[in-house]
């Protein structure tokens, strides 16, 4: 009975690792780009579009409104038509993706936003195009707030995927509520807490450790 549990718990943990680390890695591939458009079209950014600008920041808005509770139960069809199922891990990591990519394009406009103008302005001065900006000085200089802004969305992914457990996703969630809630079983419930907490922990720890050694370059 106990190493059914433990096998339980690993398999949970496993699904939670992979709901957290995919839509993270689509939020980063997705948001960045997002936050790079927020922040270059903005009045007296290096490429103004003010309305695209507002455009987009509205829908950026709308998704980051939607609590995720509704959102997994709203793109229920759009995730079955990418996975065929609305079920289980892979199912969950897309309203994961969808809520985390806004989430994070906002963290990383905060990020971009940040830099220095002196230097994007003595860029322009040398001739940099509009591309060497954004990838000699806007991205190299916010890394250390980008490192810092993913862990946190990191971090919020790993509680969403416990919220996704409770609606048949898989994960150190479902466990929570299955066995540790359901069934009374106050040990099981135990476990889990003190296993996410450790996780959120290291997870917070490494991105903090990471954006320190970029800041001091």
């Amino acid at each position: 009975m106990q190493t059914d549990l433990f096998s339980l718990i690993g398999t949970g943990f496993v699904q939670t690792l992979v709901m957290t680390f995919a839509s993270g890695a689509i939020s980063f591939v997705l948001g960045l780009p997002l936050g790079l458009v927020l922040v270059a079209t903005d009045r007296d950014g290096i490429y103004e579009l003010p309305l695209l600008n507002k455009v987009l920041g509205a829908i950026i808005n709308a998704f980051r409104s939607i609590p995720f509770i509704i959102l997994l139960e709203a793109v229920i069809p759009f995730t079955r038509l990418l996975v065929g199922t609305a079920i289980g891990t892979a199912a969950s990591i897309v309203p994961l993706s969808i809520a985390a990519i806004p989430y994070f394009a906002r963290i990383a406009e905060v990020s971009l936003r940040e830099v220095d103008h002196g230097l994007i302005d003595a860029a322009r001065a040398m001739g940099a195009t509009r591309w060497d900006i954004v990838k000699d000085v806007l991205v190299p200089e916010a890394l250390p707030g980008l490192v810092s802004g993913f862990t946190v969305t990191l971090v919020t992914l790993v509680g969403a995927s416990a919220m996704a457990g409770a609606v048949g996703a898989g994960g150190l969630g479902d466990i929570a509520i299955r066995y540790g809630y359901q069934r009374f079983q106050t040990d099981v419930m135990l476990i889990v807490v003190v296993i996410l907490i450790l996780f959120v922990s290291g997870l917070q720890w490494f991105g903090d450790s990471l954006a320190r050694r970029l800041d001091h370059r």
